[in-house]
């Protein structure tokens, strides 16, 4: 509990004390000598009313002066005044410490979902360890170049993305992830900053400077994940911009209209404005519905999902479809070689010439033709090289015209080729314009990707989309396999954000596209779609940057928990506001027509905004 929470949690405990007191000794006679002349009682009463109450009228007094008349504030310091103008002090007392019970209430749950939050500010280092003469020294981690030598000692956090260089360890994820396996680092392995070190001491070669690092970049992302509001906040918003201003002229229209056209009766009705004020103080909608958004987002940071706002919490529970970049997101992207088929040369010498082909290429198929061949390649063989987009490449060795890539780029250079119909992508060759031979790539399927598929299914998504540069055998042969609804193969990087756009324009109203990525040529498509899924762990900086939704360790099996976050936080929204309204109205009725007292008026709103609010708290143990 923070200082101001205790600070009320004691006038609340001291004004309960003086008005149950008073109240007592009113109820049983003990204060019928006081009640002459009138202002004694004032007085008496005035204590805890001033104790309780001093700080809602000077907000009030202060937002009047600043032209903001309308809010909780005025409601309560206008109705707690008519209460005291009617003689009715007991209700006035009662009405502002049920109010204050409320907002001490509230401010602890808010307090408490944005905790779940802010527990991922924790994983901001707070120096970095930098060799100098054989001795240690601590720095600010944002004087750490890259390229820099950092070494990380047993239970340190990692202040900064790099490859370990020395030493072997594991590392603490769980702030990032929300995984409480650790992870083992050794040699030639990437770290990501925010994690905890273990038991190993570590020494790391910089990657990134501290505000392109991985934990820079979170914080940055949970600082403004609470300005982008979701329609229903927008909604509750402008409703109360609206409401409140039309209750308060009604108050006061109940308070003069009825006597006038009646004749007499003033004290009554101004009893009952009063009543009319203090029952329609919006609280409960103005606070539950972001609490249950916070509650939403809280939760699935705490499972290692972060999602950059209200907003797109909202639209993930409206996803119907979800559309898959197959490379690095249902497949692990760790190509092997799986297959040489030679025409014209020997298996030695195609794979030989794949290599030297694609030596200047840093794709991971280049890389694994290269580790297949696993010598060391003389670029000085290789004279010219060339990309042909989305066809593969021409090079020149040993003045050997080369041509490597898909069956586009045979197709196009009219050469005759034998179909490879083996599993995965296929490398066809081709030298001074004859067909040489083909090598077939694999790429493993990442674990839990199936039953990834299968949960989302069953949280209510519609279709599962793959799109892929790949052929179409190897695509439908993946598609296959994880039961995958529709797929789209042989796409150039450009053509994906053309096939996302049509399954936009045929999405019903009230249904959502996601697309699910982690390249730096998925971040158009990641833009494009209504929700942006990135891989926060493995994924490029671009991609995390135009995503929505970032998989913090790249599990998509996250993706359909926070469906169900998503779901169960919008049905909780949506339920406080159909309460709240519902019960407001009906007691504003009844005050209207003197069916209502003081007390039922606090419970219409310190009770509806209690309940909401615990209702609201449930997002924040969704599963």
């Amino acid at each position: 509990m923070t200082k101001k929470q205790k600070k009320i949690l004691t006038r609340i405990i001291v004004t309960s004390i003086l008005f149950f007191a008073l109240l007592i000794s009113e109820k049983s006679g003990l204060l019928k000598n006081l009640e002459e002349p009138w202002y004694i009682l004032f007085l008496v009463y005035l204590v805890p009313y001033l104790i309780i109450g001093y700080d809602v009228i000077k907000k009030a007094a202060i937002n009047i002066s600043h032209g903001q008349v309308f809010d909780e504030n005025f409601l309560m310091m206008i109705a707690t005044f008519g209460a005291f103008g009617v003689g009715e002090y007991s209700e006035g007392v009662a009405v502002m410490l049920f109010y204050q019970v409320g907002e001490l209430f509230q401010s602890y749950a808010v307090g408490k979902s944005r905790q779940s939050i802010s527990d991922m500010m924790d994983i901001c280092p707070e120096y970095a360890n930098i060799e100098v003469d054989g001795e240690l020294r601590e720095v600010d981690p944002d004087e750490v170049k890259v390229g820099s030598v950092i070494v990380v000692k047993p239970g340190e956090r990692i202040p900064l993305d790099g490859v370990v260089l020395e030493g072997e360890s594991l590392i603490d994820t769980a702030a990032l992830t929300g995984e409480s396996v650790p992870r083992s680092a050794k040699a030639g392995d990437d770290i990501i900053s925010g994690c905890v070190n273990g038991s190993g001491t570590l020494k790391v070669r910089t990657t990134k400077e501290f505000d392109d690092s991985t934990v820079a970049k979170i914080l940055e992302l949970v600082e403004n994940a609470s300005s982008k509001k979701a329609k229903v906040e927008n909604f509750i918003t402008r409703f109360a911009k609206y409401y409140t201003p039309v209750v308060t002229i009604a108050a006061v229209l109940l308070a003069i209209v009825p006597p006038i056209l009646l004749g007499g009766g003033w004290m009554t009705w101004i009893q009952r404005a009063c009543i009319f004020l203090v029952i329609s103080c919006p609280c409960a909608l103005v606070i539950s519905v972001p609490l249950g958004f916070f509650g939403g987002i809280g939760a699935a940071s705490k499972i290692g999902v972060l999602v950059k706002g209200s907003n797109f919490l909202e639209a993930v529970s409206e996803m119907t479809t979800i559309v898959f970049d197959k490379t690095g997101t249902l497949t692990k992207g760790e190509f092997k070689v799986a297959g040489i088929y030679p025409v014209t040369m020997t298996e030695e010498e195609l794979l030989e010439t794949a290599a030297y082909g694609e030596g200047y290429s840093n794709h991971p198929i280049a890389g694994s033709i290269k580790e297949a061949y696993a010598k060391s390649i003389d670029m000085n063989r290789v004279t010219e090289a060339s990309e042909v987009a989305g066809h593969g490449i021409h090079v020149t060795v040993d003045g050997k015209d080369l041509l490597l890539g898909n069956e586009k780029l045979m197709k196009s250079q009219n050469i005759s080729y034998d179909v490879c119909n083996q599993m995965g992508t296929i490398i066809y060759v081709a030298a001074d314009g004859t067909f040489a031979g083909a090598i077939a790539i694999s790429d493993t399927i990442k674990q839990g990707a199936k039953e990834a598929i299968a949960d989302m299914k069953v949280s209510g998504v519609k279709k599962c989309v793959m799109l892929t540069g790949d052929r179409t055998e190897a695509a439908n042969a993946v598609a296959k396999e994880l039961g995958i609804d529709e797929v789209h193969a042989e796409l150039l990087p450009g053509d994906k954000v053309s096939e996302v756009e049509k399954i936009l324009d045929a999405e019903a109203v009230k249904e959502k596209t996601a697309f699910v990525g982690d390249g730096i040529n998925d971040a158009p498509v990641l833009t494009r779609a209504d929700i942006g899924i990135a891989m926060g762990s493995m994924g490029s900086d671009a991609a995390i940057e135009a995503a929505d939704v970032v998989l913090m360790d790249d599990d998509i099996r996250k993706i359909a928990a926070v469906v169900r976050i998503s779901r169960k936080t919008l049905k909780i929204v949506k339920q406080n506001i159909v309460f709240a309204l519902a019960i407001k109205a009906i007691v504003l009725l009844m005050g209207a027509v003197g069916m209502a007292n003081m007390w039922e008026a606090v419970f219409a709103d310190v009770g509806v905004s209690v309940i909401a609010i615990l209702n609201s708290m449930r997002a924040l143990k969704a599963r």
